[in-house]
């Protein structure tokens, strides 16, 4: 294989990705192509990676200077501002519509709509209390390996979605990546993610990795089942809304290994 052809191919789908993701300027212009954008899914894993990297040294060096829980509030902030509260946006969106037992098409309508009511409003905050809280009582050593983890294996499951549910609306943010994803998509993705777990087996015994792992699993299921029954499918919201719940999901199931007797 031809590193440096392979890497030219595909560093316009990457860098897509890294645009509508993230909030970072880029030192080289990016053009729209419609084959890029296509693409550029499969590069969602490794835009985590990016953000946990970013994030991770940032509670790093806070927790070097401040105690667990004000350098965990300090690495979500840092988050939020670098995605531009991307996912969590969808999230809050995702709350508003699913939270009371409206009609399909009024759900779709309050999702859509850019002011955020109560259920946004209890949802998210409950979102980053509660992931700010299950930071804030991991092992610091490990905190900036799962931050890494856990961005790279969040937006894999959103890619989860991507591939086996169907897109409800007729445009949108996800209209452009909603034809379903590749094989080869689906494969780079889950070697980024892969690799991305990879660190971890320094910090944790595999027990650990893999009840993180359970832990976004049930947080993606848990958000998909409530979205998918109601809508019978997907929005760009939802897929901000299954990031979070991955995400937090895999933070809480390795601190419930934690839990049973690990400490730092």
């Amino acid at each position: 294989m031809d590193l440096k052809a392979w890497a030219k191919a595909e560093l316009p789908a990457f860098l897509l990705a890294l645009q509508f993701m993230t909030r970072l300027r880029l030192p080289i212009e990016v053009d729209y192509a419609p084959d890029a954008m296509r693409d550029s899914p499969r590069w969602y894993p490794a835009v985590g990676v990016v953000v946990g990297l970013v994030t991770g040294v940032i509670y790093w060096g806070a927790a070097a200077l401040f105690p667990p829980a004000l350098a965990a509030i300090i690495a979500t902030a840092a988050g939020v501002i670098l995605t531009g509260a991307l996912h969590e946006d969808g999230f809050a969106d995702a709350c508003d519509g699913l939270g009371g037992n409206r009609p399909r098409d009024r759900v779709l309508e309050i999702m859509r709509d850019s002011r955020i009511g109560t259920y946004g409003v209890l949802g998210l905050g409950l979102m980053i209390a509660g992931k700010v809280a299950t930071l804030a009582a991991l092992p610091g050593m490990a905190v900036p390996f799962l931050l890494i983890a856990g961005h790279a294996t969040s937006r894999a499951s959103v890619l989860w979605v991507m591939a086996s549910s169907d897109y409800v609306r007729d445009h949108g943010a996800g209209s452009a990546v909603a034809g379903g994803l590749d094989q080869r998509t689906m494969a780079t993705a889950l070697a980024v993610t892969a690799l991305a777990l990879l660190p971890l087996l320094f910090v944790l015994p595999v027990m650990g990795l893999l009840l993180g792992l359970c832990g976004l699993a049930a947080g993606h299921f848990a958000m998909r089942h409530r979205f998918e029954k109601r809508l019978g499918g997907y929005t760009g919201d939802c897929l901000g809304a299954v990031q979070q719940c991955s995400e937090i999901g895999f933070y809480l199931g390795v601190l419930a290994w934690v839990g049973q007797g690990f400490h730092a």
